[in-house]
């Protein structure tokens, strides 16, 4: 037992600690090439910090492990919301960009959608499935990335010399590699806890894994509500919970189509519709800026709370 608890906690510091470089390296690399602060929030900051999700849910895939794969990414999706937002929306209220209401959580409502229909109406996830969630993914991504070369001249930042660049491109690559290595970790070190303790893997992926591998959307968020750059943290949960439902689903079931567990059509998805929309509704205010204040952030939380304590009752 002393290898898998050792194993885990050394997967999640690496994990951690990899995530937040790889960030760093990544938005320094944005920053040079002139994209806003919502869409860097949300293409490098949101899909980087992703990245663990991906890894530890294609380990698990390749693993044998389809239900850890799938806990992870729904109930990533629900700590980023419920949790992440909540907690930093208490710190610091956060504004909601016009334009974040206009395109990019209607793609997020478009994501979780499309990811419901599949699974609750084949009960299965197939390789089929998993190609159309990476295709509608690049075709969101190309539609992004369109946009910030269009408004390549909002917040463009021409001052980052050669050294930065290469100090950057240094960490994006050396953190990716590290993310690999300590989700590998991670994961061993979850199933065989599971085992040891007889709790089913989609119960350990959507409460210890998934809140694990969201900690560098937690600390990315909170430092950037508290520097007051608000758009960059909601661009982060919107970009995460895109890549979560497209990419991390997608690509797991390539590697590995998997049947859906009759919870996760019950639960968790429908949790994960219902915190989406909600989202999307405390944008709706036409006659002053909207913004997740402290009210709000508290009733997230509270929910994050209910949920993960329904999971433990339930199990």
């Amino acid at each position: 037992m002393f290898l898998p608890i050792f194993s885990f906690i050394l997967g999640l510091v690496l994990l951690i600690w990899s995530a937040g470089r790889f960030v760093v390296g990544a938005s320094a690399l944005a920053k040079y090439c002139g994209l806003s602060s919502f869409l860097i929030g949300m293409i490098v900051v949101g899909f980087g910090t992703s990245a663990p999700e991906l890894a530890v849910s294609l380990f698990a895939a390749l693993g044998g492990s389809p239900e850890l794969a799938l806990g992870n990414a729904y109930g990533s999706n629900i700590g980023n919301i419920a949790l992440i937002l909540g907690l930093t929306a208490i710190i610091f209220p956060i504004v909601i960009p016009k334009s974040a209401i206009r395109l990019d959580i209607p793609l997020l409502l478009l994501a979780t959608a499309i990811s419901f229909v599949l699974l609750f109406f084949n009960k299965d996830v197939s390789r089929l499935d998993g190609i159309l969630l990476v295709l509608l993914f690049a075709v969101i991504i190309t539609l992004q990335i369109w946009r910030g070369i269009s408004n390549k001249a909002e917040n463009s930042d021409n001052e980052t010399g050669s050294k930065n660049l290469l100090s950057s491109l240094f960490w994006l690559v050396f953190g990716l590699g590290l993310l690999v290595g300590s989700s590998k970790l991670l994961v061993f070190g979850a199933t065989e806890i599971a085992k040891a303790l007889g709790v089913s893997d989609l119960l350990i992926g959507l409460t210890v894994v998934a809140i694990g591998t969201s900690l560098p959307e937690l600390a990315s968020s909170v430092i950037a509500a508290k520097k007051g750059d608000t758009a960059l943290a909601l661009g982060n949960i919107v970009g995460s919970n895109i890549f979560n439902s497209l990419i991390v689903v997608g690509i797991s079931a390539i590697i590995c189509p998997m049947n859906v567990d009759s919870l996760i059509l019950q639960r968790d998805l429908p949790v994960t519709g219902f915190l989406t929309l909600l989202l999307f509704l405390f944008g709706l205010h036409l006659k002053k800026e909207p913004k997740i204040g402290r009210v709000k952030g508290s009733f997230l939380l509270l929910s994050y709370i209910v949920y993960t304590a329904f999971l433990f009752c339930s199990a």
